[in-house]
């Protein structure tokens, strides 16, 4: 599924923010130059420039979904309040602090365990929809990862609350593996990031911040980087015929341990990036056709259906059949 885009649903649920804060959407999408009823994928521009629009319309940044309205140009605020943080972990929890005064509602704790941080969400009155997580996700993600100018791979993203009817478009939305009904609602990712110096400037937040929010709707990247031009190249092969390691360093013309070093400077090594793409391609195969379990497996450049089963539940918490039978109900 392709990340630079948007789901329709989701913008369904922007609208039902509207509608709950008596709002008629069809103007707001007008202004966003979307039509009434969106049926397609939206462009991240598009999305962002709706998300402007409703801030205008709602006098508030996060839909009305907080304990209290996120104010037009807060987030720009938040961007100033972290710009000289010095270290990633200095940023979060400084982005948390100024989150908890704006919204109230959710607030986070960054916690440390072992070799995994948690970005940690409080409810006061109980756990909230699928997409006020989302969105503070997006925000404090899509921030974090600016800062330090590289994608921070999530290791699980967690919700309180219970699956939406757009289960499946939130877990191919973060690339990473998705839990409704836990707990707690978490961010989860390598400690080891938490280090990074941040090293942005008052100019390039300027550009930042006249590309907002479009540049953080979905999961920051560059288009420029190697981990890009790997996912390309794969992309335009089945998986049965992506090459080794070694050899794709000789197509590239980089020797392979510069390219492991310079995979590793962008948080990426070649087996997450192969799992990314065989992940993304089980979700759509899963969820569009009746193949075999079995078939996808071969398709994806399994060994034995086995392999497969463990590397899905890995992935999405639940097995290949379970997904698919969830999806066929989602969409009924």
């Amino acid at each position: 599924m392709e990340r630079r885009t948007i789901s329709p649903l989701f913008v369904e649920e922007v609208a039902d923010c509207l509608r709950r804060a008596g709002i008629a959407p069809e103007p707001v999408f007008e202004a966003a130059g979307l039509p009434d009823a969106v049926r397609e994928r939206v462009s991240a521009a598009q999305f962002g420039a709706l998300w402007l629009a409703v801030a205008a319309a709602m006098d508030d940044e996060f839909f009305g979904l907080g304990g209290r309205p996120m104010r037009p140009g807060s987030f720009t605020l938040l961007c100033h309040a972290v710009l000289n943080a010095g270290t990633l972990q200095q940023a979060l929890n400084r982005a948390l602090r100024f989150l908890k005064v704006a919204l109230d509602d959710p607030s986070g704790e960054l916690r440390v365990e072992g070799d995994l941080a948690r970005i940690v969400l409080y409810d006061k009155a109980g756990p909230r929809s699928a997409f006020a997580y989302r969105t503070f996700w997006i925000v404090v993600h899509g921030v974090a990862c600016w800062l330090v100018g590289r994608r921070l791979p999530l290791r699980r993203v967690d919700f309180a609350c219970g699956p939406p009817a757009v289960a499946a478009d939130y877990r191919s939305f973060f690339g990473a593996p998705v839990r409704f009904g836990q707990p707690e609602s978490a961010l989860v990712f390598d400690a080891r990031f938490l280090s990074l110096r941040t090293n942005r400037t008052e100019r390039a937040l300027k550009e930042f911040l006249r590309l907002a929010p479009a540049n953080i709707l979905v999961r920051y990247r560059h288009d420029a980087t190697l981990t890009a031009a790997i996912r390309t190249t794969l992309r335009a092969r089945p998986p049965t015929a992506w090459p080794n390691f070694e050899t794709l360093a000789k197509q590239m013309k980089i020797p392979a341990s510069t390219l492991r070093r310079r995979l590793r400077a962008e948080g990426q090594t070649y087996q997450t990036i192969k799992d990314e793409i065989r992940r993304a391609l089980a979700i759509r195969w899963l969820a569009e056709n009746q193949k075999p379990v079995g078939d996808i497996a071969a398709d994806l450049g399994f060994a034995e259906p086995s392999a497969f089963h463990r590397a899905f539940k890995k992935w999405m918490a639940r097995s290949p059949g379970a997904f698919r039978r969830e999806s066929v109900t989602v969409s009924s």
